[in-house]
């Protein structure tokens, strides 16, 4: 092997193999040296060689004699001065932005963090990034169409317990591909699978004193490289999930979080960007004369999205997933850093928009959760086409009707036709709403019907994370209880909220588990319980619980009308309105009606796609007697009954809602 350092013209990032050896580029403004270390198979430093500076602050070097799978880190030396936002130390060896793998997990050590000192060299404690070499491109092309049925899904719970997945399988992204695990996803209807992150991550500062871990993975390190710890077999193992499921029909999406990294703040520790070029990479204000990170994730850190070397790192790195594993999409978390500048957020600023006009990326599955902890970053419904946003007013909302709180009923109309009062502009269409109900954080839906309040003593920090407008109820006791009654009424407060959901216009989510009954034992934060209180207890599942989830998904397909990408407007087409809101004896709604404090009861009288269809939700306690609408020569049969016991009849054009529940009735030919 040679060392001798020849600049690579031009510097692609990141580490590219040719016919001699390999390329390796990396960005930085503010450094002053950088270097490419090799490492052997012992984990020895072999040999260091410098980069060159070149154009357009792109650092490069070749290196002759290596190649795929080489051991490499990187290097940087300049000032030192956190307070300025310089936290340039060689001896503390950092991850490449553009690794491709890693060979290991990421680990917390104060060794990473300590001021610059050069006794104590990290490269012992950082992972190595491994060459990776070239990879013959998927013919894979995205499908932009709007998915029915999104299940959001974390990859270790998910296969840590479940019966299929066996030995080392366990815990893995290679356990979703039991035959079992896709049947499951089949039976339910599910058409997108969003993984939840699976690029490298590290532990949050605070929790290896506690003896817990991260498993949710929402503090990422690398943007390119998996975590080894759910994909130890790297990339193939992806590649293969992802074309097994399209086989399937199913296309996967991954939840990435380009808006901070586990760096965290000035006291966090120096594994990659912030020992390359804290100022380029990561947001600062100028405060007292200090650089101060600015913190709109509430992590410690925001990426500077506006900047270009950061908006080429998020592009390109999108653009990989799709091009060499077919990934479909991308769900981006607190997707308001994206359109940050100091300013505040735009719709149009410069990232969005290269997202949006990406000749790879415009064709992409793109899901917005349009909010973030910082000033004025909440944006649900203004993140524009094509993205679809998580709408978190479609779930409170829903969740408050359910619950008996008063003047309900007209906010639980609007969500269920599509939310327009936040939707209906620009061309946008109620698709571009994602319901749900409920997500990895907050409580499970199970959780909801069952708790009054968060459990989150495991967590360590004495009840105080996790959201506490939860809008949730335990139907008479608190948690888990052997009264059956009370086992019961939950049961269909589940089953009314899911038929809830898939009778809404907008695009639905469920999050694994919730199909069956999960429970984490009332914890709303469960990010870092690697354990039984976040895994998936496949054992215990509610059968008929998940062959009612898969009913409504089949419902929703075999019916246009609630898939009909049209805002309900209660207008007349072909001389019937669109949607007509009915009270329990069957007229129409009237102003007095939605103003009523109390109302519990409302039909949902559709005409629409070349049906008719009529739903009533019914959150009150008791059973009561509803009238059809006086409309002549039509004919009702019962479609679907969300309440365990779903005995009913139609007679003499009235039937008897059960307590808690929703009922779907279908026209059918003949007369009334």
């Amino acid at each position: 092997m040679s060392s001798d350092k020849q600049p690579a013209s031009p510097a692609p990032l990141g580490a590219t193999v040719t016919d001699t050896g390999v390329d390796f580029g990396v960005y930085s403004e503010t450094a002053e040296a950088i270097w490419v270390c090799l490492f052997d198979d012992q984990d020895e430093e072999t040999d260091r060689v410098e980069m060159s500076r070149g154009d357009g602050n792109r650092w490069s070097v070749h290196i002759d004699g290596i190649g795929a799978n080489a051991s490499y880190g990187l290097r940087a030396d300049g000032k030192y001065d956190p307070a300025q936002g310089y936290y340039f130390d060689p001896n503390k060896l950092l991850v490449d932005p553009y690794a491709r793998r890693i060979d290991r997990t990421f680990v917390r050590s104060p060794k990473l963090r300590l001021a610059r000192d050069e006794s104590v060299d990290t490269a012992p404690l950082v992972p190595k990034a491994l060459v990776q070499g070239p990879v013959v491109e998927t013919d894979f092309e995205p499908d932009p169409a709007r998915p029915n049925f999104i299940y959001e899904l974390n990859v270790r719970p998910f296969t840590m317990r479940h019966p299929s997945v066996q030995g080392p399988l366990r815990g893995t992204l290679a356990g979703m591909t039991t035959g079992y695990v896709i049947d499951h996803l089949k039976h339910l209807g599910v058409d997108v699978v969003e993984l939840m992150p699976i690029a490298g991550w590290i532990d949050d500062g605070h929790l290896p004193s506690l003896g817990l871990t991260n498993v949710w993975g929402y503090n990422p390190i690398t943007y390119f490289a998996t975590d080894p710890r759910i994909i130890p077999r790297g990339p193939q193992s992806l590649r293969h999930m992802v074309e097994t499921y399209r086989e399937a029909g199913i296309r996967v999406v991954l939840d990435v979080v380009y808006n901070h990294t586990g760096e965290g703040d000035s006291q966090g520790p120096v594994i990659s960007m912030k020992g390359l070029d804290a100022l380029t990479y990561y947001r600062h204000v100028e405060a007292d004369g200090a650089m101060a990170l600015v913190n709109d994730a509430g992590t410690g850190n925001t990426l500077r999205c506006d900047h270009p070397a950061v908006q080429d790192l998020v592009i390109d790195s999108l653009r990989y997933w799709v091009t060499e594993f077919g990934i479909a999409g991308f769900r981006f978390d607190l997707a308001t850093v994206l359109g940050r500048s100091l300013d505040g957020f735009s719709r149009d600023a410069e990232l969005l928009e290269r997202i949006r006009t990406d000749d790879i990326l415009k064709d992409c599955l793109l899901i917005a959760e349009p909010w973030d902890p910082g000033p004025g970053g909440y944006h649900v419904g203004q993140f524009g086409e094509p993205f679809i946003e998580w709408n978190d007013q479609y779930r409170d909302t829903v969740r408050k009707f359910w619950r008996g709180e008063d003047h309900m009923i007209g906010a639980l109309a609007g969500k269920v036709a599509g939310s327009a009062d936040q939707f209906n502009h620009d061309g946008r269409k109620p698709s571009a709403s994602v319901n749900f109900l409920a997500a990895h954080d907050g409580f499970t839906l199970g959780d909801l019907v069952s708790y009054e309040n968060k459990h989150n003593d495991a967590n360590g920090e004495d009840n105080r994370d996790g959201h506490n407008a939860n809008y949730s109820w335990n139907n008479g006791a608190e948690g888990e209880t052997d009264d059956e009654a009370i086992n019961t009424a939950r049961r269909n407060d589940v089953r009314a909220l899911l038929a809830t959901l898939f009778v809404s216009h907008g695009s639905l989510m469920l999050t694994a588990g919730d199909e069956f009954g999960r429970t984490q034992g009332g914890n709303n934060n469960a990010y870092a319980q690697d354990n039984e209180i976040t895994w998936l207890d496949w054992e215990n599942a509610d059968g008929d619980l998940v062959n009612f989830v898969a009913s409504l998904s089949e419902m929703r397909r075999n019916h246009p009308a609630f898939r009909s990408d049209k805002f309900l407007t209660g207008e007349k087409t072909d001389g019937f309105k669109d949607v007509m809101w009915v009270r329990p004896d069957g007229a129409e709604m009237t102003d007095k009606d939605w103003n009523r404090a109390d109302s519990g009861v409302l039909g949902m009288f559709l005409h629409e796609e070349g049906e008719v269809l009529l739903v009533w939700f019914n959150r009150l306690r008791e059973e009561i007697e509803v009238a059809l609408p006086p409309e002549q020569g039509l004919r009702f049969e019962v479609a679907l009954v969300s309440a365990i016991d779903n005995r009913i009849t139609i007679e003499n054009a009235s039937l008897k809602l059960p307590p808690r529940s929703v009922v779907i009735l279908a026209h059918t030919n003949g007369q009334s």
